[in-house]
């Protein structure tokens, strides 16, 4: 059986049945619709006096006839200016409901976007695009051994259960033709992230730039992976009052934290990227820019305000 709009008509049949004291299935096989249409209309066009034909037919009306709120050009230039600051579409839409009272969502916001690329706009390049993961070949460790490390087995649990700021984890990023590297540092509670540039990923420059970015910020614990970059794991713990621990060989996701937020650092310094030019000032707009970036893990609220809430308190 088809469904079709109840008529004025039927509606007035609807009245003179109940008035006569039938049950909805007996109205349903007169009117010759599903009984469910029945008991939809009795339940959501009755007024408080009860159910009336007339008044159920514009009740009906209106609701089929509720104009959809229109999306102004005003509305979408403030979507576009939250795209250009490189949030994705599901944060800006979280946040020009939040702080413009604008309702749309994130897959109308992504159909703008490529509404606009077909008409040779650069919203796109605002996105974060996939990428491809390949898995690494053989099963050894050939990276040497790191003297008295501390494997993350020993790690409080604590940290996994991401309680407290703190505990950080920490990975480097190299440039084209491995010449120059960052070092990124993620604390797993508030995505609060630390960039610092090295000339050359050596043992004593990645521990003087781990110590330096994390003066005066609270520090439990570091995580990191087998690199021989972090044989120095001692003299940072000693400098920070900090345990330092290492994750399992090829165990990425024991750093998921920081794996995640060094794809979102390579949005702005791809794999492609020679890093000798760039400068104090390319670092820390781009750690800015996610540190002051809504994330839908933190119900959308911005890790630095997570935590400078935390060190206020």
């Amino acid at each position: 059986m088809n469904y079709k709009q109840l008529t004025h008509i039927q509606r007035y049949q609807i009245y003179v049945l109940l008035k006569t004291g039938q049950n909805q299935a007996t109205i349903a096989k007169v009117l010759n619709v599903h009984r469910s249409t029945i008991s939809r209309e009795l339940r959501r066009n009755k007024g408080k006096r009860g159910y009336r034909p007339a008044q159920a037919h514009r009740i009906a009306i209106k609701r089929h006839y509720k104009p959809r709120p229109r999306i102004t050009q005003a509305d979408w230039a403030i979507v576009e200016s939250k795209l250009r600051e490189d949030l994705s579409p599901e944060q800006v839409s979280n946040w020009v409901k939040e702080h413009n009272h604008i309702e749309i969502s994130h897959e109308w916001i992504y159909q703008y976007v490529w509404r606009d690329k077909r008409c040779k706009g650069l919203l796109y390049k605002h996105l974060r695009h996939k990428k491809k993961y390949r898995k690494r070949s053989g099963n050894r460790d050939n990276r040497g051994k790191i003297p008295n490390r501390i494997g993350i087995e020993e790690r409080p649990d604590i940290v996994d259960r991401r309680e407290r700021i703190g505990d950080w984890e920490v990975d480097t990023i190299i440039g084209k033709g491995r010449k120059g590297a960052m070092v990124t540092l993620v604390d797993r509670k508030s995505r609060f992230l630390r960039i610092g540039l090295v000339t050359r990923r050596t043992k004593d420059a990645v521990a003087d730039t781990i110590i330096s970015l994390l003066a005066g910020l609270p520090v439990h614990t570091i995580t990191c992976d087998n690199g021989k970059e972090f044989a120095d794991h001692e003299k940072i713990a000693l400098a920070l009052e900090a345990e330092v621990y290492f994750a399992h060989p090829y165990a990425s996701w024991e750093r998921g934290t920081n794996e995640n937020t060094n794809g979102l650092i390579r949005q702005y310094f791809p794999k492609d990227m020679y890093f000798g030019n760039l400068s104090t000032p390319d670092i820390a707009f781009v750690e800015n820019r996610l540190n002051s970036r809504p994330r839908k893990c933190l119900s959308f609220a911005q890790p630095m305000v997570i935590l400078n809430n935390h060190c206020c308190t």
